[in-house]
């Protein structure tokens, strides 16, 4: 007995009590995509309140000593069919698809195939507050800021508050969901939309609409009868289907009205939608689509998971790897279960298991105003935010972001005294105006317009510019008018022209489709543009040149409009650097070095900026190295010139060359014509950045596959000239310089 009780108060020594701000892992493992759902549930620790699946928590108990975990397992409720259930089932189908057909003219342009709501788990077993509150019939108001509309009754207290912003960009302040977190309170019924028949029901923690089969009797708690209830608000359904008739691209870009065939298995993963995280889950799609991304994170995940600290969920390299071996495994990539099949044998519908990418969101959008909120946002930002976090991560070894680095070369000339300015600068997407003026379609879309005048009331058909590519490439190669500058070789504001060129071509290419713009009463709106973009590209004709035999540079033009950020100069060996912003960090004992690269890499935008830098590279092992340019030689002075790939070079070399002989081979590849293949896309759908849907379509094994989420199907029409961002990639016969 008395080895019991020792052993006993050994475990018990381990045990402590949550305190307020602790954070309980109770829904995912901080090495996998495990839940109480997955096969062998998730253990959380007693002491560090981490959840870990059945394949980490012996690693965590070997690593910490750690005792006593919390065993959470969740399993879904078998329902029994009997043979007269079956003969209702099947009838009720026939009538729906009956009453499919009839309506479809109505539901043609409903987001993909609609979604079949599950039964909540919360449901049977919710607990109820005793405290008195009766909701009349009408009336309601949000109990924070006094809305109307869109209003939604926790089930659990009883309290009205305001729902999320619609896809349109209209709806709630999120008072709702801010309840849920405060509470933890799952459930919520949509005011306005009751009736006999039933009503709509979120369920905050599964982050989904679902069915309440007890609803007549949580409702009858706070004193609405729902047999005398009427519908005075849009369902969630009638309103998606209502803003996808408005726009007229989600159809076609989701391939709706088609039969798309569900794929599984590595590298098809689907992701959960968080609420408006469509725009991360397409991203991140791509991003572990690109071999960098594959072999940084996820060929070195025991590594990383090795070398994890003590809370692996504030880990920016355990996170990422987490992620991307969640999605390339093909572990979570399995059906979900139709909720109408209790053997799991009905035909799969597209939706995945998948995986929810719930502390990857919190970690990556932690302290950002935009990305730590529930709110839609634009996936091109969110791009370059992860491009940020990963440079600022990458301290030592493999920096997977430098596949999409590139120099650009901006050549300004003063048209009156003819001197030319160079500049360069870091770039990681390219983007492409829409010269609306070059449409090939303009007497339809005149005519369009006109009917669209007439019209009183009712839809017209939906005409779309057809933009050709070639004519946005030349909008971006023109050269652009500069009228308001100084320049100090005439002392005096005069006009110039600047050309935008590539001073190095990277291994993946981002194009942005700059869609997003401003009206003539400053309002953003959406150019609504089909862009025949090619599989293929070409970019010799941007190839920058540097200065002209018989040019004269000129220094110290200043610009008051479209600025440009001096980083290195094209025949000079050193980078164009705000000295007083280099001087300031020198007096605080920092290395003439680290000072120029914190501004350099900070594009000169300000001491605050370069001291952070500083601070977070304080550590790097060529911290106090001297600063080289990217895509330069290690050697000082040398002029930026397009990197060489290592492997590339140690291939040659075992052949029998030299170095320096595989060097010089392989830049007269790179010399040639840049060329590139499209194998990923991301599309919008929606009226701007802030509101919408983002899917992805990516090519995989010469198969083109979309991404909508949690549904991963085989793309039968690619709309590719409806994407927003589009990735290419240089052909694999190609130099991967």
């Amino acid at each position: 007995m008395a080895d019991v009780g020792e052993v006993l108060m050994s475990v018990l020594s381990t045990i402590r009590v949550p305190r307020p701000g602790d954070r309980v892992h109770k829904d995912e493992c901080a090495l996998s995509f495990s839940s109480p759902e997955s096969e062998g549930g998730l253990y959380v620790c007693m002491n560090s309140f981490l959840g870990f699946g059945s394949q980490y928590v012996d690693r965590h108990h070997a690593r910490t000593g750690q005792r006593a975990y919390l065993h959470f397992t969740r399993t879904r409720k078998a329902q029994v069919t009997t043979k007269k259930k079956m003969i209702t089932m099947m009838v009720f189908r026939f009538i729906y698809i009956l009453c499919d057909i009839v309506l479809s003219h109505a539901l043609q342009v409903q987001q993909w195939d609609g979604e079949v709501r599950q039964e909540s788990r919360h449901a049977v077993d919710l607990k109820q507050l005793d405290n008195g509150l009766k909701i009349p019939p009408s009336g309601w108001r949000c109990e924070v800021c006094d809305l109307q509309e869109n209003l939604w009754m926790n089930l659990t207290d009883g309290k009205v508050f305001c729902g999320r912003r619609y896809f349109d960009g209209t709806g709630g302040n999120n008072h709702a969901l801010l309840h849920f977190q405060q509470t933890g309170f799952p459930l919520a019924v949509k005011l306005g939309t009751i009736t006999p028949d039933g009503a709509d029901v979120y369920s905050y923690d599964e982050d989904d609409m679902v069915l309440n089969p007890k609803l007549p009797e949580h409702l009858s708690h706070f004193g609405i009868d729902m047999m005398t209830m009427q519908k005075t608000e849009h369902t969630m359904t009638e309103l998606e289907i209502a803003v996808n008739q408005r726009v007229g691209e989600w159809e076609v870009i989701q391939e709706s009205g088609t039969s798309l065939r569900p794929l599984s298995g590595s590298g098809l993963t689907g992701m959960k939608n968080l609420g408006n995280s469509c725009y991360l889950n397409s991203v991140m799609q791509v991003l572990f689509t690109v071999p960098d991304f594959q072999t940084k994170y996820v060929s070195n995940i025991q590594k990383i998971f090795d070398e994890a600290p003590s809370d692996p969920t504030q880990d920016f390299k355990t996170q990422v790897a987490k992620l991307g071996y969640g999605l390339l495994s093909g572990e979570y990539s399995k059906p979900a279960p139709d909720p109408g099949d209790d053997n799991g044998t009905a035909e799969p519908r597209g939706d995945q298991v998948g995986i929810a990418p719930r502390m990857f969101k919190a970690l990556i959008g932690r302290g950002h105003a935009e990305f730590s909120t529930n709110r839609q946002q634009d996936a091109q930002e969110f791009l370059l935010h992860f491009i940020n976090m990963v440079e600022r991560n990458c301290r030592s070894g493999a920096n997977p972001s430098e596949a999409f680095r590139f120099l650009v070369e901006e050549r300004i000339v003063c048209q009156q005294s003819h001197k030319a300015k160079y500049t360069q600068r870091v770039d990681y997407i390219l983007q492409l105006p829409v010269p609306m003026d070059q449409a090939t379609n303009t007497e339809e879309l005149q005519e369009a317009e006109r009917r669209r005048e007439e019209a009183d009331s009712g839809p017209t058909p939906t005409v779309r510019a057809k933009i050709p590519f070639s004519a946005c490439m030349a909008a971006l190669s023109e050269p652009e008018v500069l009228s308001d500058f100084w320049s100090s070789a005439v002392q005096a504001k005069t006009t110039a022209t600047k050309t935008t060129r590539f001073a190095s071509f990277p291994d993946h290419l981002v194009i942005q489709i700059k869609k997003f713009t401003f009206g003539l009463d400053w309002v953003p709106k959406k150019l609504d543009v089909s862009i025949d973009v090619p599989d293929t590209l070409d970019l010799g004709d941007l190839r920058a040149t540097g200065q002209q035999p018989g040019e004269e540079k000129a220094f110290g033009l200043s610009f008051i409009q479209h600025p440009v950020i001096p980083l290195s100069s094209s025949t000079s060996p050193a980078p164009v650097l705000d000295d007083s912003t280099v001087s300031q960090l020198c007096e605080m004992g920092f290395p003439l070095e680290a000072c120029r690269k914190a501004v350099y890499y900070t594009g000169n935008t300000g001491i605050d900026a370069a001291m952070n830098w500083v601070m977070g590279h304080m550590d790097d092992p060529d911290f106090s190295a001297p600063l080289v340019l990217p895509g330069c030689s290690s050697a000082p002075g040398t002029t930026p010139t397009e990197s060489l790939s290592e492997e590339h070079l140690a291939t040659i070399v075992s052949m029998g060359f030299s170095r320096d002989q595989a060097s010089k081979a392989l830049r007269a590849t790179v010399r040639r014509a840049p060329e590139y293949e499209l194998f990923a896309f991301i599309s919008h759908m929606g009226t701007s950045t802030m509101c919408g849907h983002y899917v992805c379509h990516i090519k995989k094994d010469h198969q083109w596959v979309i991404f909508n989420d949690q549904k991963v199907c085989a793309s039968e029409k690619p709309p590719k000239d409806l994407g927003y961002l589009y990735f290419y990639r240089r052909p694999s016969s190609c130099c991967q310089c």
